[in-house]
């Protein structure tokens, strides 16, 4: 099977390509221009190319793969920008018809749990899309162009909600990275919200492994929740890591509001990826 990843040099692509390295998969990653290479990308068919701005015959260049993991876009984190829909919304509409055009046959998305907006307590995929913010209302509008395109072109699409992912390489405005730093620096103490508010965290490995597995089960899976499962405390996060870690820093608990476009408890259910990994 030949597969390509597009955002390969991003936070998750990295751990991506790894785990399709692993199962010794034909791979291809897509990578913009101005991207910082990593030395393990030799080892597979590297493609040049901004995604918002694609030749023509962008699928060829690819290798023309069995199945894409799409990961690129842009403009994160600041999810309340109108970049995500003056933008990549239509970009990233172009180039994912124009491959479909070209005979993609299975495409798996990168969506976001911000899909759901508002809605708190645990969201399915069968529940209403109410999403309330540019980056969230961008990504399940791609989605539901990608749903309509299916009217006219026979493909296969897993449109994966991520929800929280932690681990190596994530941005460092992220909590991790910003907990570790305050740590190195000998802070006494690590400035944070509340911490109350219940969310749902995977380590960035498992979703890299979830993500695989998706594209390699060649199905058309619709909208799969890849989350935990399991609901915990932003405090309790925290806390863990610094127990789990040594480290001797304090929490300063109430410093910073809790941001509000997101609700103060949600996290997903997992039985349709359940479902989904349990089959392939």
């Amino acid at each position: 099977m030949k597969v390509a990843v597009t955002g390969a040099s991003g936070f998750i692509g990295r751990h991506v390509v790894a785990e399709l390295e692993s199962r010794a998969l034909d791979t291809t990653v897509v990578l913009r221009p101005s991207s910082a290479v990593s030395g393990s990308f030799s080892r597979h068919s590297t493609v040049w190319m901004d995604v918002l701005d694609p030749p023509a015959n962008a699928f060829e260049l690819m290798g023309e793969p069995d199945v894409l993991i799409h990961l690129a876009w842009g403009g994160l984190p600041n999810y309340k920008s109108s970049h995500h829909l003056e933008r990549e919304l239509p970009a990233q509409h172009r180039f994912l018809k124009g491959l479909i055009e070209s005979g993609l046959r299975n495409v798996v998305v990168a969506g976001t749990c911000f899909e759901y907006g508002m809605t708190s307590g645990q969201l399915r995929e069968d529940m209403e899309a109410r999403p309330t913010n540019p980056y969230g209302i961008a990504k399940d509008t791609l989605r539901r162009r990608l749903e309509c395109l299916k009217n006219d072109i026979s493909f296969a699409m897993t449109w994966s909600r991520l929800f929280y992912i932690y681990g190596e390489g994530q941005a460092e405005s992220s909590l991790l990275p910003q907990l570790r730093r305050a740590v190195e620096r000998g802070d006494a103490v690590f400035d944070m919200s509340g911490g109350e508010q219940l969310r749902d965290y995977m380590p960035v490995g498992e979703a890299a492994r979830n993500l695989v597995s998706l594209a390699v089960g060649n199905r058309d899976n619709g909208i799969v929740n890849v989350c935990s499962g399991k609901p915990i405390s932003v405090r309790n996060l925290v806390e863990g890591w610094v127990k789990d870690n040594g480290w001797a820093i304090k929490l300063n608990l109430g410093q910073y509001p809790y941001p509000d476009y997101e609700p103060m408890e949600f996290w997903g259910d997992r039985q349709k990826l359940d479902r989904c990994l349990k089959s392939q």
